[in-house]
C-alpha cells in the first residue's frame, strides 16, 4: 500500500476515533491520554523516544493546551491535533513550565524543533513551523532524545472498545 494512502487511512482513524470520543460527551483528559503515544523515529527507522500524550483536538483544548497544567513527566506531552496543514504559530500562555515544541507535516515528517523556556514578561514568542500536528514535552526532551527536523512519529492510539488502533503519522 503506498505511504500516502496508509498516512490517509491512519489519519481518517483518528479522526474518528477522537470523533467517537468526543461524541459521547466531554472525555476527561485523562482518559484521552490513557494508551495514547506518540513514538519519534529518526531516518534509519530508529526509534528516539516515545511519550504518553493528552490529546487536543477542539479549539478550546488546544488553546488552553498545558497552560493549566503544573509540570509534565519525563515520558508525558500534549499532541495537538489539526484538520489540515498549515503554517502554525504557538505561544507559552500562562505556561508554569519550559516545553519543547515539535512541529509535524501531514506526512508524519518534523519540521521545526522549538525550545521554549517560561516567558519572564507580558511578551509572547511564536514558535513557528508548518504542521498538521503539534508535539509538547518536557524541555530537554528533544535534546535527551536526539529529536530534529526531518525525524517523523507514529501516533499510537488504544481504546478499550475498538482494540489498537495504530494511527501512524509516518510514511
Amino acid at each position: 500500500m503506498a505511504a500516502r494512502t496508509r498516512l490517509l487511512i491512519a489519519f481518517v482513524l483518528v479522526v474518528a476515533l477522537l470523533g467517537a470520543l468526543s461524541a459521547t460527551g466531554p472525555v476527561p483528559r485523562t482518559s484521552l491520554s490513557t494508551g495514547t503515544t506518540v513514538t519519534v523515529f529518526d531516518e534509519a527507522d530508529t526509534t528516539l523516544g516515545t511519550v504518553n500524550v493528552t490529546v487536543a483536538d477542539t479549539p478550546q483544548e488546544r488553546y488552553v493546551g498545558l497552560s493549566e497544567t503544573e509540570a509534565l513527566a519525563a515520558d508525558q506531552g500534549m499532541l495537538f491535533v489539526f484538520a489540515s496543514q498549515e503554517p502554525r504559530a504557538f505561544v507559552m500562555r500562562d505556561m508554569a513550565f519550559p516545553i519543547d515544541m515539535v512541529f509535524v507535516d501531514a506526512n508524519g515528517t518534523i519540521t521545526a524543533v522549538h525550545h521554549a523556556p517560561v516567558e519572564k514578561d507580558d511578551t509572547l514568542t511564536r514558535y513557528t513551523g508548518t504542521a498538521q500536528w503539534v508535539l509538547e514535552v518536557p524541555y530537554g526532551w528533544t535534546d535527551a532524545h536526539d529529536v530534529s527536523a526531518g525525524d517523523r512519529i507514529d501516533i499510537h492510539v488504544v481504546t478499550s472498545a475498538s482494540g489498537t488502533a495504530n494511527a501512524s503519522a509516518a510514511n
